[in-house]
């Protein structure tokens, strides 16, 4: 059984923004590791300074590691953003408790990726890279708000 579309209140269209910029941040910060990579190298200092005894070697396979995880948790934020803006497109009568949903699972990722701490003591990610991965929740926490507000009559 499916929905008929219904006409776009305004919050829903600002929601679908929200959305679509949730959608490019989360792109952002998936792509925001590989960069460091090839120039800053935030991550594998950070994983130097908590371990110092590891080889060169030992820190590479540990930056990668990030990035194959990181990569996987980006892409199901991708997939993520675009379903829930294809429910809230479409009409979908269960997009704002899916979307209510998504944003909270995200949020935790992100917190995860930024306050969880190793072995070392010290948070997995610097703390530019997990505040990056911070950031989609930040337009996922407007949508989901601009999609729940009631139309003035």
């Amino acid at each position: 059984m499916t929905s008929t579309p219904m006409t776009k209140t305004r919050h829903e269209r600002r929601a679908i923004g929200a959305m679509l910029t949730g959608l490019g941040l989360t792109v952002l910060a998936t792509v925001l590791p590989y960069v460091d990579r090839a120039t800053t190298h935030l991550l594998a200092d950070h994983i130097r300074a908590g371990y110092p005894t590891y080889t060169q070697a030992r820190v590479e396979s540990a930056v990668t590691t990030y990035l194959v995880l990181l990569s996987v948790v980006g892409a199901l934020g991708v997939i993520a953003w675009l379903w829930t803006t294809w429910a809230v497109k479409a009409g979908k009568r269960w997009a704002r408790p899916v979307a209510t949903v998504m944003f909270v699972v995200a949020t935790g990722a992100g917190l995860t990726g930024l306050l969880t701490t190793d072995t070392s003591g010290e948070t997995g990610l610097p703390p530019a890279l997990g505040w990056a991965g911070m950031a989609p929740c930040a337009a996922a926490l407007l949508a989901v708000t601009l999609l729940w507000r009631r139309e003035k009559q």
